[in-house]
């Protein structure tokens, strides 16, 4: 029977809200960091479901994480637009980089400087110096949010990928733009740059991936459109072949002529990061609060597999180009290199810079598993030897694995030795729908005997503990409510709508929606479909405001949509097409789903409610039994 080319390695819970952001290590292609709306990034084996480390500190929703190329830090990238960089052997944050003025959506460290580029939702570029803790420069010339940045293995440019449909290559040491790659008609997803030639291959939402020659700067041939957007793409070390996870295969490519050597079936969908090491790939994809692993037998894939003509190959590929000059001294992370050319433009002035507070640390979930891949490293680096991973040789079909391989660790914690124990933070009020008074008073009053021996000098201490957090809170819902204004102020009410539900704050949705509420000509069918689950959300909310907001909404859905939808929720008849009818009637029929449940809710929960909203609800179900 032939064997499995390709197949899951495991699937399981990596944090407690929707995961957002994950990247694997690519040096040994055995570690994985994840990132979550929980405000965690979390270190893994991969293929194994107990978390290592979880690193706390952030204030908002993680929206990018990538190791350095020894997988000895990772820096994340926040809603908010901060960096964190964390050692992991030392297991401890050691800077907070702040100057985006929005959400971080591309990382990556230079190949063997202390360096850190970083792209954003606010269309710029930045360069970081991780020891003097400063952004060098910021590259400004996309026109849309960054998606992915990638430094050249010989650290002298950068290539990033945009909304804007384009990719730019920008040089560090003149801190210009070289080029502008144009050809792609989609927001360009990912950029890598081939391991030794002077090639780059870009992969969009136009669903095909081009290859780029670097001396021209010119597109030298594209892939077929697949059926999905290519949204992860990776060379394979030798540089033989480039591989492809779309949809529900994985496709090998090669350049000079285009060919598609191989189409590998696999059971998954959206990609987000993929590693090779030994002679498997591994691929990692994530969906709401899980994360999958996958494992794809290159011995099996041509041209790497199969026919052994994986050399012969390479030799035929074009040996013209030219490669990129990568010898060095050998630096690593923890050494000074000496500093590349600097740009003539003098730094930025104006880059605000945070130490880390006493909130930021890092809990070692699995003292085993943390004690085995770190002291490893650091044994290997006394010997001066190489360090490989302690895992297993390869990544066994789970089907076949030993019982021995499927145990899981029971967890521990234990914190850093170079840093004290602190206590856990306080749940921030952010993650609450609005800010309760009594989360920043003293759980206890003194009595008026002053028995208790609570001191004025405590006292005060106690009430403004909490003051940091509220202008955090306050602050970062600032930052939401502009970044939704300039949406609104271009006149996409659809993506300011969207914006503002993807940002998870009731708070700064009740304030879009009492907008959009005076304002009844705002309303379609397509705001209905994407406002009716949230109106019925918010409608459970324990505030009176959020509920009164939310059911002036749904009033004015049933009493301007209502007949609409009612009208439409018939079939159109299959003896011809009517293309517009058929899309009015499953967004009719969406909505009516939506409308129903939002019934069953009100009366399930009349009895309870305050004589305001009772009287809002009564006036809800009079208008639903009109479109029954």
């Amino acid at each position: 029977m032939e064997s499995k080319k390709a197949w899951k390695l495991k699937d399981f819970t990596a944090h407690s809200a929707d995961v957002k952001c994950l990247g694997l290590g690519h040096k040994s292609g055995r570690v994985m960091v994840t990132g979550g709306d929980d405000r965690k990034v979390n270190l893994w084996s991969v293929g194994k479901p107990q978390c290592i480390m979880s690193l706390i500190g952030h204030t908002t929703s993680i929206e990018s994480v990538r190791f350095n190329p020894n997988e000895e830090l990772v820096v994340a990238g926040s809603f908010s637009g901060a960096l964190k960089i964390w050692d992991l052997e030392g297991a401890k944050s050691l800077r907070t980089l702040t100057g985006h003025k929005a959400g971080i959506k591309a990382l990556d460290f230079h190949p063997y400087g202390n360096y850190i580029a970083s792209g954003s939702m606010d269309c710029n570029v930045k360069l970081w110096d991780v020891r003097r803790k400063g952004c060098i420069y910021t590259y400004k010339s996309h026109k849309d949010a960054v998606n992915c940045l990638r430094f050249t293995p010989d650290g002298l440019w950068i290539a990033s990928a945009s909304e804007d449909n384009t990719v730019k290559i920008w040089d560090l040491t003149a801190g210009k733009l070289l080029s502008e790659l144009k050809d792609h008609t989609g927001p360009v997803n990912i950029v890598e740059f081939h391991p030794s030639d002077l090639l780059l291959a870009s992969g969009s939402t136009d669903r095909t991936v081009k290859f780029w020659d670097l001396e021209s700067f010119k597109c030298i041939c594209s892939s077929d459109t697949d059926r999905n957007p290519v949204k992860s793409i990776y060379f394979h070390p030798d540089g033989s072949c480039l591989y492809s996870a779309t949809g529900f295969s994985l496709k090998v490519y090669g350049w000079e002529p285009f060919v598609c050597h191989e189409v590998v079936p696999a059971a998954w969908s959206d990609i987000a990061d993929m590693a090779v090491a030994n002679s498997q790939l591994i691929a990692s994809s994530y969906n709401k609060t899980n994360v999958s692993s996958y494992v794809v037998d290159l011995k099996q894939v041509a041209p790497t597999g199969t026919d052994g003509k994986s050399d012969s190959l390479r030799a035929g590929m074009n040996s013209s180009r030219r490669s990129f000059i990568t010898e060095r001294p050998p630096t690593s992370c923890s050494a000074e290199p000496s500093e590349p050319k600097r740009s003539n433009t003098p730094p930025e002035k104006n880059e605000s810079n945070e130490d880390d507070g006493s909130l930021s640390r890092a809990e070692i979930q699995n003292q085993d598993e943390y004690h085995k891949l770190y002291a490893g490293r650091a044994n290997a680096k006394n010997k001066a030897e190489p360090f490989r991973p302690p895992f297993e040789d390869d990544y066994t079909d789970p089907v076949k694995a030993s019982p021995s391989v499927r145990k899981e660790v029971s967890p521990r914690v234990r914190h850093s030795p170079q840093e004290p124990v602190r206590e856990p933070p306080k749940e921030t009020p952010q993650a609450k729908d609005s800010v309760l008074a009594e989360d920043f008073l003293p759980k206890q009053k003194p009595s008026a005997s002053g028995s208790n021996n609570v001191s004025e000098g405590e006292l005060v201490e106690v009430l403004t503990k909490g003051h940091s957090t509220m202008v955090a809170v306050l602050q970062q819902r600032s930052r939401n409510l502009q970044i939704v204004r300039t949406m609104w102020t271009s006149g996409n009410t659809k993506s300011a709508v969207d914006s503002a539900i993807n940002m998870k704050d009731k708070a700064v949705l009740v304030d879009l929606l009492n907008i959009i509420n005076s304002r009844a000509s705002l309303w379609n069918l397509d705001l209905c479909n994407l406002l009716l689950p949230e109106l019925k959300d918010l409608l459970c909310s324990k505030y009176e405001s959020h509920i009164t907001t939310a059911a002036n909404a749904v009033k004015l859905v049933l009493r301007n949509f209502g007949n609409v939808i009612k009208s439409n929720m018939e079939e159109p008849p299959s003896s011809f097409v009517d293309i517009s009818r058929e899309e009015r009637h499953k967004k009719c029929l969406a909505c009516y789903t939506v409308l129903s449940s939002i019934k069953s809710l009100i009366r399930s929960s009349q009895s309870t409610t305050t004589p305001k909203v009772a009287s809002d609800f009564r006036e809800i179900m009079i208008l639903l039994s009109g479109i029954e």
